[in-house]
């Protein structure tokens, strides 16, 4: 048979994945966290433990569950307990504060949110939900609550750790366990279609609120598990390291495609080099997606790194500026780094390095679409189709691609046009050969005296520079030039420079109207991050009150 027709899809539900995984490698761990872990037949008892209580409590299937919780055993127990009981799972960022939060869970339509109390260390959810919703202490415990601010939810579960006050508690979820067999739970699950919704994941823009990406069951299982098969695959047990949460959807894709694959799955319940370092050699990690140049930076850096305590690392995924990306390969001569395009509107990557490419083509390009999956690159003014090697927006269609924003059909209708290209926002240039090059966002492309500069541009030069080790660059308005660039920098430790010796470094190697105006200096700890990256909407914010305070 010819070698272009051996390959097939594989798509099934995502509670699937796990039964299946489940039923191969029972003993298996599927979770491995620094205090506990959880073999495959552990993760599926509890999770199916979760769907008997979600479906006790009178849930109907295709109702939306929220999930608030950092990594740990409650959100994975959480998210396919939904799934086996044929609902829609949230995640809700933990990071948000009371009004976002409030917002998504009224304009998710939530019917029921599961978090827990088992570790306060970091963040109280109980907390972070009395603010969002403040009826709910004066409700009671029970799956029929009547709250103003969000009118179809009707119970609270605290998984772990002691409920408050309006919530279920875990003695009281486990009595409506008590009500409903495995046999319900699996005629449920076998209910679910591979169109349905599997996730609402919202994802903050340019819009004052955030938008639920609504995205189906073949979107979130088909590429990732594809890829963990077949493109990320190292040895027949694979041990893969994520460091973001997994209410993110570039932690939760690679979680999903090692349950499909019947990988392990390791993580923390927070980010920090030490102990990641301690839990990848522990638990022998052959692939790692550090993702972005805040989580891998620090692991280079920490003062107990070294090269052979990841000697199994063989596959790592990083977006990152060529400087750190030849960097990270030169360490690890024994891995494969390749760079990816992603988003949440396409559940994750869309686009990703190819085995053949040379590592010069890695270290600046993310790679070409991937299988069943179509991109082209329009002009953002007119749409009209762009040649080669022209900065434009990209558009995205197929498979992964989200059904559309939640309750938000004027968003939806700007994102996804009538032929089913997604308009992304996302600034690339794509070769003839079909490799793509990420240039920013399209908000994230200054106009300096209309001359066009994309800030990734900046950012990656000032990285080659020695004491840099991380660069943020957005416009700062100016009444001569309209806008001009402006760079946030944190130094490597034990390291110096000034803000004019950065911008002596620019000048002169890159355009004059690309230098930057003005460098501020942040300390590792002092980024506003998203899930996973700098938000540069706060650094904006924060320059905007800048120049307020000095008026």
């Amino acid at each position: 048979m010819p070698a272009m027709l051996s390959d097939w899809t594989e798509v099934c539900p995502l509670a699937d994945l796990l039964v299946r995984s489940a039923d191969r490698f029972p003993d298996r761990k599927a979770l491995a966290m620094p205090e506990f872990a959880l073999t495959y037949a552990e993760l599926l008892q509890a999770s199916a433990d979760v769907a008997r209580g979600i479906i006790g409590l009178g849930i109907a299937p295709r109702s939306h569950v929220g999930i608030l919780a950092n990594n740990g055993r409650e959100i994975v127990t959480a998210l396919f307990g939904a799934m086996l009981a044929n609902c829609v799972a949230v995640p809700l960022h933990a990071r948000h504060k009371s009004s976002e939060l409030g917002y998504i869970i009224e304009n998710a339509d939530l019917a029921l949110i599961l978090t827990t109390a088992a570790d306060t260390r970091h963040v109280d959810f109980r907390e972070s939900l009395a603010s969002a919703l403040p009826s709910l202490a004066q409700s009671a415990a029970s799956a029929a609550l009547d709250l103003p601010e969000a009118p179809l939810l009707r119970g609270v579960v605290v998984l772990e750790g002691e409920a408050s006050p309006g919530c279920i508690s875990r003695q009281a979820f486990e009595r409506s366990m008590g009500r409903v067999g495995a046999d319900q739970v699996d005629a449920t699950r076998r209910s679910t279609r591979v169109r349905d919704t599997a996730l609402i994941i919202y994802t903050s823009g340019t819009t004052a609120n955030p938008k639920g990406c609504l995205l189906a069951h073949e979107a979130v299982t088909r590429g990732p598990v594809e890829r963990a098969e077949r493109r990320f695959r190292s040895r027949p047990h694979d041990v893969t390291w994520g460091g973001g949460p997994l209410f993110h959807i570039g932690s939760l894709a690679p979680f999903i495609g090692t349950i499909g694959t019947g990988g392990t799955y390791v993580t923390d319940v927070f980010f920090d080099a030490g102990r990641a370092l301690e839990l990848m050699e522990r638990e022998d990690v052959s692939v790692a997606w550090p993702w972005f140049p805040a989580i891998l930076q620090p692991l280079l850096d920490h003062p107990e790194f070294r090269p052979e305590r990841l000697a199994s690392l063989r596959k790592a995924l990083l977006i990152a500026p060529p400087a750190l990306v030849n960097k990270a390969q030169s360490i690890f001569p024994q891995a494969e780094f390749m760079q990816a395009c992603g988003m949440t509107e396409t559940a994750g990557i869309f686009a990703l390095c190819g085995p053949d490419e040379t590592p010069e083509q890695r270290a600046v390009s993310q790679g070409m679409a991937v299988p069943g999956v179509e991109v082209k690159v329009v002009d953002v003014d007119t749409g009209t189709d762009l040649p080669p090697d022209t900065v434009g927006e990209i558009l995205v269609r197929g498979y992964c691609v989200m059904e559309g924003y939640y309750r938000a059909p004027e968003k939806t209708a700007e994102a996804l046009d009538a032929d089913g290209w997604l308009h992304t926002g996302d600034l690339y240039a794509k070769s003839a050969e079909g490799q793509l090059t990420f240039h920013g966002r399209a908000k994230d492309m200054l106009k300096v005296g209309g001359e066009n500069v994309a800030a990734i541009e900046v950012e990656a030069f000032l990285c080659n520079h020695p004491a840099v080790r991380i660069a943020e660059v957005v416009g700062r308005p100016d009444p001569r030039l309209d806008e001009v660039a402006v760079a946030f920098v944190e130094l490597r430790p034990g390291m110096a420079a000034s803000e004019q010796d950065l911008i002596d470094f620019c000048r002169g190697r890159i355009a004059s109207y690309k230098v930057p105006r003005a460098v501020f200096f942040v300390a590792g700890t002092e980024w506003p991050m998203s899930a996973t990256k700098v938000d540069k909407r706060a650094l904006r914010s924060r320059l905007a009150s800048q120049a307020d305070g000095s008026r």
